[in-house]
Parts: structure tokens; sequence; C-alpha cells
């Protein structure tokens, strides 16, 4: 498959999440009167996700405002997940994609090396995650994933597409609400 485009409708996938199997976007778009931002990242124990997690969390007001929703994409195994976390934890829901299938299928690729990984944003809110006590956990998937985000509307035609070209390159909370208006 291509990358994604604006225009485009994202194909209707099929995913578990650490507390429920065999969802599809389909139904999931429809959840909501808004927009549906998917957010691809890397996994679980990264603190650098641990921190974009927490902060899409602790403003998820800002996203409620558009009448919309987000979904986190991670390369972590759901039954892991499970035993980390309470479903109530998140004001929204975790793709768990341990495969990497989903990644593959938009052509989210990972970066050529860890120079190209991390750039002066990146090492920017690496600091911030540190500072606010995020530290590694467990090793799962392409260490070197880069992230992406795509928003679509209810028919999953793609009214957003991003694709990170570096571990920090995704937007801030206000930035996707704002994007989801």
């Amino acid at each position: 498959m291509a990358r994604l485009t604006v225009g485009k409708r994202m194909q209707d996938i099929s995913f578990s999440t650490p507390f429920e199997q065999g969802r599809t976007l389909s139904e999931t778009v429809k959840r909501v009167k808004g927009k549906t931002a998917i957010i691809f990242l890397r996994y679980y124990g990264c603190p650098l996700c641990q921190y974009d997690i927490h902060q899409f969390a602790v403003s998820y007001d800002r996203i409620r405002k558009t009448k919309g929703q987000i979904l986190v994409v991670l390369q972590s195994d759901p039954d892991d997940m499970a035993q980390q976390m309470e479903k109530e934890d998140l004001p929204f829901d975790i793709i768990c994609d341990p495969k990497q299938e989903l990644y593959r299928l938009f052509e989210i690729k990972p970066a050529g090396s860890k120079e190209e990984l991390v750039d002066e944003k990146s090492k920017v809110k690496i600091l911030a995650a540190r500072e606010a006590g995020f530290s590694h956990g467990k090793y799962e998937g392409e260490e070197l994933q880069l992230p992406a985000i795509f928003i679509t509307n209810h028919e999953r035609k793609l009214v957003y597409v991003h694709y990170g070209k570096s571990i920090g390159d995704i937007l801030l909370p206000e930035e996707l609400a704002e994007a989801m208006v």
C-alpha cells in the first residue's frame, strides 16, 4: 500500500487494545461526532512515548471540545499493557500492534539511524520526559520507529496526514485539537 495522503480513504482495520479485541476502525470513528486522530508512537516502555501519552491524557479536554477522539498505536503487547494499566487510566484507547502490521500497512518507516531518529526538538522533549520522571521500560518493536499522525472523519476520509521525521515530530495536544476542528 502507498503512503496515506489527505483526501484518501483510510483502510478499515481490525485491532486490539489491552482490554478489547477485534474492534474495527470503521465502528470506532462513529463513536464520536467529530474526527478521530490516530497517533502512531513507538512502544509503552519508551519514556518519550510515555511523556506524549501523558501530555495527550492531561490535555484531553481540548480533544473532547472538538467532539473528537484520539487513538494511540503502540508496538506493545496487549497482555503486557493490560498488566501495567487499568482501562480507566487513559481517556483514549491504545491500539496494540506488537507485530508492527499497521506500521507496515501505512508505510510508517523507521529512521535509518539513531542520528536521524533524534533531532533538536526531540532532545528537548526527551529532557522534558526525564524531568517529568518518565523512565525507560521494556524494549519492544522497532527501536528506530518514527511517529505518524492521521486524522480522519466518519467515512475514514483523511483530513490530516503527517509522517514524522524524528522521534519528537508529532503535534502538541493544542495543535492536534486545532487540526481536529
